[in-house]
């Protein structure tokens, strides 16, 4: 049965998170910047429709999705590429295949209690994000 993702989420905590901007080959002053932000998430599950908007006093970025069908994501708000994604249930946890330039990208959500975790994956890097729900 997929989890239940609805709600706003506030970051907990970030481990790792300027290795995986290495990976994407991000410029080393966008990195500092990221690095010091503490992006919210809200997300909006509705079946298989889900939109996923991170907000930070920076840059915001929406994603807006059906699970299991393809699609072209563009990631000018991240690394300014795009590349063909994919999102599908593996259990309870919404996993992020994301095909392009970056080998082994994507991402995987899953909650626990009232915790949203989020593993982002690129290049080798991994990057572990809680975050709690408000």
């Amino acid at each position: 049965m997929p989890a239940d993702l609805n709600g706003y989420w506030k970051m907990i905590s970030n481990d790792n998170f300027e290795e995986y901007l290495k990976a994407l080959d991000v410029n080393v002053a966008i990195r500092k910047i990221a690095t010091l932000l503490k992006p919210d998430k809200d997300i909006v599950h509705d079946g298989d429709h889900i939109v996923i908007k991170t907000l930070s006093t920076f840059k915001n970025y929406n994603m807006d999705f059906y699970v299991g069908k393809e699609f072209e994501e563009d990631l000018s708000g991240v690394d300014d590429r795009k590349c063909m994604t994919t999102i599908t249930w593996d259990g309870d946890k919404l996993v992020c295949v994301q095909k392009g330039e970056i080998e082994g990208r994507g991402w995987t959500h899953w909650v626990e209690g009232d915790e949203l975790h989020l593993e982002l994956r690129a290049a080798g890097a991994v990057c572990k994000q809680v975050f709690k729900k408000t």
